[in-house]
């Protein structure tokens, strides 16, 4: 499965934002894919920030 699909998958399965740290927790994938599947993720408005370092799925 590629980084974006973990990331994106991870958020929807949680029930609550999450921050980057958490998404690299329970993803297992490496920070860095994390932070670059996020940034393409917030590009294609696939998730918002809800508040301050916390993501969620649109």
């Amino acid at each position: 499965m590629e980084p974006k699909e973990k990331v994106l998958e991870t958020l929807k399965d949680a029930d609550q934002a999450l921050r980057s740290g958490d998404i690299t927790k329970l993803s297992g994938l490496d920070k860095k894919d994390v932070d670059k599947a996020m940034n393409v993720l917030k590009s294609e408005g696939k998730i918002f920030s809800p508040k301050r370092c916390f993501w969620q799925v649109k």
